[in-house]
Parts: structure tokens; C-alpha cells; sequence
């Protein structure tokens, strides 16, 4: 007979929060002289990464990246905080949620800039690998309710897309 563990008790959101902040310099730059695109990804995997270990307790990967989307240029020197939180959580999955912000380097006393916003998918592994429940997401605000919600709609998107796709490549 194979137990089962049991899906450990519910967090709330604000306990998963994490802020990951930086200065971009020069070695962070593309050809066009702002913040390579790349630089951010790995910066937004990172700060969601830690949300998703802090809310699952342990381990977790990254399985995908549903969407990120790039809104203003990042330049050297810009001072940059990306904030994540999880906002939807399955069995073993969890939705983590990224804003980025930049604080101008020539314009410290304005307000940040957002620079890109993302939601990724991760999984909660155990040491070998496979796949482990998670705890689930408890929403305490009035945000955190409509993360939820719409977090529920983007997993319904990501499995109608698997389903027609796999439908279409059987056929």
C-alpha cells in the first residue's frame, strides 16, 4: 500500500511575499544600451523562485513562464525591486506573480517606474525530483482574491492550449 502524504496546512499570501532589489550596470546592458531582456528574466525567476520555496516550504521549479511582458526600458544605474508573491496554488503547482519596478538613476525622487510584470509556474519537488504538494494559497485581500481568480482563468487558458494542441498532433 503507498501513502500518500498530506498537503500541509494553508499560508497566506502576504507569506509568500518577496522583494529582490538591484542597481543594473554596465555588464546588464544589450547593443541598444538598455538593461538586456534577458537580465530581467533571470531577475524575475529568481525573486519568484523565492516565493514559491518560501510558500511551498521547500523546493520548487520552475515549469513555465505564462507571460511576461516588458512595459519601459531599464537603464544603467536604475535602481530595480521585483516583487513576487504566489497567487494561485493547484495539488503540486503554484501561479507566482512578478511586478517589476525601476528607480531612475538621474530621477531618484520621482516614483518607480514599472518596468515588466510576469506570472510563472512552478512545482514543489521533493529530493528526488518528482513532484510534492503544496500548501495551499490562503487570499487576504481584496487583490489577492482577483490574483486568485484570474490566475484560475490564465490555468484554464495554459490547459485548453495543451489539450488543442495535443489534439491537433494526434490528428
Amino acid at each position: 500500500m503507498t501513502e500518500h502524504p498530506t498537503t500541509p496546512a494553508g499560508k497566506p499570501t502576504s507569506y509568500s511575499r518577496v522583494t529582490l532589489s538591484r542597481i543594473m550596470t554596465a555588464v546588464d546592458v544589450n547593443l541598444y544600451g538598455t538593461v538586456h531582456g534577458g537580465v530581467l528574466m533571470k531577475f524575475v525567476d529568481d525573486v519568484a523562485g523565492a516565493a514559491a520555496a518560501r510558500h511551498s516550504g521547500g523546493t520548487a521549479v520552475t515549469a513555465s513562464i505564462d507571460e511576461i511582458v516588458f512595459s519601459e526600458p531599464v537603464r544603467v544605474g536604475d535602481l530595480v525591486h521585483a516583487h513576487a508573491q504566489v497567487n494561485w496554488t493547484g495539488n503540486t503547482s503554484m501561479e507566482v506573480g512578478v511586478k517589476v519596478v525601476a528607480e531612475r538613476w538621474d530621477s531618484a525622487e520621482d516614483a518607480p517606474v514599472r518596468v515588466a510584470t510576469a506570472y510563472l509556474v512552478f512545482v514543489g519537488v521533493d529530493v528526488a525530483s518528482a513532484p510534492r504538494p503544496v500548501r495551499p494559497v490562503l487570499p487576504e485581500t481584496p487583490d489577492d482574491h482577483r490574483r486568485y481568480k484570474e490566475a484560475e482563468i490564465r490555468r484554464a487558458h495554459r490547459l485548453a492550449k495543451r489539450r488543442a494542441i495535443q489534439a491537433h498532433r494526434a490528428s
